[in-house]
């Protein structure tokens, strides 16, 4: 049997991490400036992360959500307390869609409307209800287009309040930076106009932190820039470093009804102990503060060219966006220099490093970066 073939797969084999660094099956290093796709958050193997999921997995690794797990308000409650959050309740599941799916669905009972408003460029996950609200048809089947969904231009407050008259959206869902659609920002006027919209016309708001989120950007939520509380917040990625874990914040004004949500491995023993030190792991070494001060440090340096269009992003999730198809830069950055980064779209390097990213480890990367581009 083979694998199914759905990746455009690199020639490079990683067989161990540690911090910002990878190894592959040859020995060769690499600066990892991509955190699996802004999964890494305190970076790999941190001992304390490693030592936690030991000693759970030596005591239970799993048993059904029909039981009480106390690991599970243990996570709620630090990350109430981290986020700012903390009047809100947590529903976890395993991954960024299945929080979305889960958040439109909590938007739909709680409202008894079947509409969503979505934005061009927004990428929501792959299932059913996350990718109808995903601008990009080419990942979308014609079983997943039955969603009353209306896509609008981020920034178009006028189109938003003449959809959110008729009374009939359940939500409105949007990424705190949009990230597949190229780290691109909702201005800060704009996130408290939308939510003061919403709460006007009785529609849920929904934020996506799933990638700019959990310290991401230099605030434990992007959306945090604007000084706003959405009803809803989805989270996964870097919730637990790599473990398979996320979750839905949800308002206090929104109902809890037996039976209505379900899942058989969120909240899990393992992800669990997972999730939680990676948030003790974010206290402790101040990593929301270095992802705000490396980040900013790096987007200052990234070197001008003529081939560069602009630099844009928040914190340690940043958008490079190119005059010209980046392919080929990516791949003399990583076969080349060693180091890995990621792409939107066809002219944007994405780069979502481990928040614990030293200033040594960026200046390394301008240099070389420097380098490819001259």
């Amino acid at each position: 049997m083979n694998l199914f073939d759905v990746y455009n797969l690199y020639d490079v084999t990683p067989v161990r991490a540690q911090g910002c660094h990878l190894w592959d099956d040859k020995n060769k290093e690499y600066l990892d400036l991509y955190g699996g796709h802004a999964v890494i958050s305190i970076g790999h193997s941190h001992p304390k992360y490693i030592a936690a999921i030991t000693e759970q997995l030596n005591k239970i690794g799993f048993y059904s959500n029909s039981v009480t797990n106390p690991l599970q308000q243990e996570l709620a409650t630090k990350l109430g307390e981290m986020s700012g959050y903390d009047d809100y309740s947590l529903f976890l599941v395993n991954s960024g869609a299945e929080a979305n799916e889960n958040a439109l669905k909590l938007a739909s009972f709680h409202t008894g409307r079947n509409r969503v408003i979505a934005f061009h460029k927004s990428f929501h996950g792959r299932t059913s209800g996350a990718v109808a609200v995903t601008d990009n048809p080419s990942i979308g089947s014609p079983y997943n287009r039955g969603h009353k969904v209306t896509f609008v231009d981020m920034g178009d407050l006028d189109l938003i309040e003449k959809e959110l008259a008729k009374r009939s959206v359940a939500a409105v869902i949007i990424e705190g930076i949009q990230g597949c659609g190229g780290v691109h920002i909702p201005t800060d006027d704009f996130m408290r106009s939308l939510q003061r919209l919403c709460h006007t016309y009785g529609t849920m708001l929904i934020v996506d932190e799933v990638q700019s989120g959990y310290g991401r950007t230099g605030k434990f939520f992007a959306h945090q820039w604007a000084g706003i509380k959405a009803d809803l917040v989805t989270m996964g990625k870097g919730i637990a470093n790599g473990f398979p874990c996320a979750g839905v914040l949800i308002s206090p004004e929104i109902e809890a009804v037996k039976g209505r949500l379900g899942t058989t491995f969120g909240g899990n023993y393992l992800a669990m102990a997972a999730a939680i030190s990676t948030l003790d792991v974010m206290k402790e070494e101040r990593l929301i503060d270095n992802a705000r001060r490396v980040g900013d440090w790096l987007k200052e340096h990234i070197p001008s060219s003529p081939r560069i269009k602009t630099v844009r992003g928040r914190g340690l999730m940043i958008g490079i966006e190119f005059r010209e198809p980046v392919a080929p830069i990516r791949k003399k950055l990583l076969y080349d220099k060693r180091i890995f980064t990621g792409v939107a779209g066809m002219n944007i390097i994405r780069l979502l490093p481990p928040l614990c990213l030293s200033q040594d480890e960026a200046v390394h990367f301008v240099s070389e970066f420097r380098q490819v581009i001259q």
